[in-house]
């Protein structure tokens, strides 16, 4: 095999793991978007947040979530800021999934089998924390709800810990077993 057809399929390779990112940041940000217009209650539980755990399976979850909460955010007639910082908030919580996967595969490689469970079942957390404290904030000031900001941080961390960290702890451990292996190799 000379240089240019070596050279020739490496850019179809990486061009083809570039398209297939893209389908599958694609396919979560549908995803989000259809899964946000199911619910929204006092206690804003949303539906789509159990996606959150996407990053633990696939790197393109990561602007897939974000794209889904800004298009999902835009969609639902959100004012400005919600749309900047709720997407914002998205974003960290899907960052921190993904590092947080990262290290539980590496613990679970390395044999560190108790260590990465423990990081499994964190894989939410960043996702309840960045909407916690940064949506009663949007609520608060953005939509001028009058509600004292201790109760916005409460009803909205509640909606997080049900929708996120319950429905998203579901949704990794049924497609672990769905999908067996394919974080790794997603990594």
């Amino acid at each position: 095999m000379n240089k240019q057809t070596m050279h020739a399929g490496t850019k179809t390779g990486s061009g083809r793991r570039a398209a297939l990112f893209a389908a599958q940041g694609a396919m979560v940000a549908a995803l989000y978007v259809a899964l946000t217009w199911i619910a929204s209650i006092a206690i804003q539980v949303r539906i789509s947040e159990a996606l959150c755990v996407l990053p633990f399976f696939l790197p393109a979850a990561v602007p897939g979530l974000f794209v889904g909460c800004l298009l999902a955010n835009l969609m639902t007639g959100a004012v400005v800021w919600d749309i900047l910082f709720g997407s914002l908030a998205t974003l960290l919580g899907a960052l921190g999934a993904r590092g947080l996967a990262v290290l539980a595969q590496r613990a679970d490689a390395a044999g560190r089998h108790r260590h990465a469970a423990v990081l499994n079942v964190l894989i939410p957390l960043p996702t309840v924390v960045a909407n916690t404290v940064i949506v009663p904030l949007i609520l608060h000031y953005a939509y001028g709800l009058p509600d004292a900001l201790p109760y916005l941080f409460l009803t909205v961390g509640l909606g997080e810990v049900l929708s996120a960290w319950v429905l998203g702890l579901l949704l990794l451990r049924v497609l672990k077993k769905v999908l067996p292996g394919i974080h790794r190799r997603q990594s």
